[in-house]
């Protein structure tokens, strides 16, 4: 089974969330555990449905990415098991070493960019944040992603996936991660350097 680019938004999402969901899991398995007590059947996880709804995908296709994306090592699944003894659909988390090593050496060859000509949309790798901010503002067009809703006119850079420029309006910390590894995958040298750096902070500190 082949990585797909979505699988790789899908594994983003899931080192952003990790860390809420942690903090928030034992308190929201309390409350399931008393809900459980007035549902004639066993709840069930809203986990992949969540996401799905974060990044304007169905349950199943980000069920698939978590799937291959477990499969090339990228993410671990556990299952969660309540006090009562009910077990739940897993959780995921992404496997942070790996992530890093594919994202940096990897995903450029893995899932290459088309440029193609002017559109409006919306700006990436050195022209969004957080790398906008290292480099000094230029006249030529910047790389966006083609996107109706777009503010900026630039030169088209093909997304990872096709729902990235929705998935990023809804989540910044999401939006800044796929412009850092835009930049890994087809940025100038010293582009690629700061990216790399930016990126290895977000995911080691997560």
């Amino acid at each position: 089974m082949n990585l797909g680019p979505q699988d790789v938004v899908v594994v983003l999402k899931s080192l952003i969330d990790g860390s809420a969901r942690a903090a928030q899991q034992q308190a929201k398995d309390v409350a399931e555990e008393m809900e459980a007590k007035f549902l004639a059947a066993g709840c069930k996880s809203s986990t992949y449905a969540e996401l799905g709804e974060e990044l304007a995908m169905s349950p199943s296709q980000v069920f698939r990415s978590v799937v291959r994306a477990e499969e090339a090592r990228l993410l671990y699944r556990l299952p969660v098991k309540l006090a009562s003894g009910r077990t739940k659909d897993p959780r995921f988390w992404p496997c942070r070493e790996n992530l890093k090593e594919f994202l940096i050496y990897g995903v450029k060859y893995a899932f290459p960019v088309h440029r193609g000509g002017i559109v409006r949309g919306v700006p990436t790798a050195h022209a969004a944040p957080p790398l906008k901010q290292h480099f000094a503002e230029s006249f030529d067009p910047p790389p966006v992603w083609p996107d109706a809703e777009g503010s900026v006119r630039g030169v088209e850079f093909s997304p990872l996936y096709r729902n990235v420029p929705e998935a990023a309006r809804r989540d910044p910390k999401l939006y800044e991660l796929l412009a850092l590894v835009d930049a890994i995958r087809d940025g100038r040298t010293r582009e690629r350097e700061i990216a790399i750096r930016e990126l290895t902070m977000r995911i080691d500190e997560r």
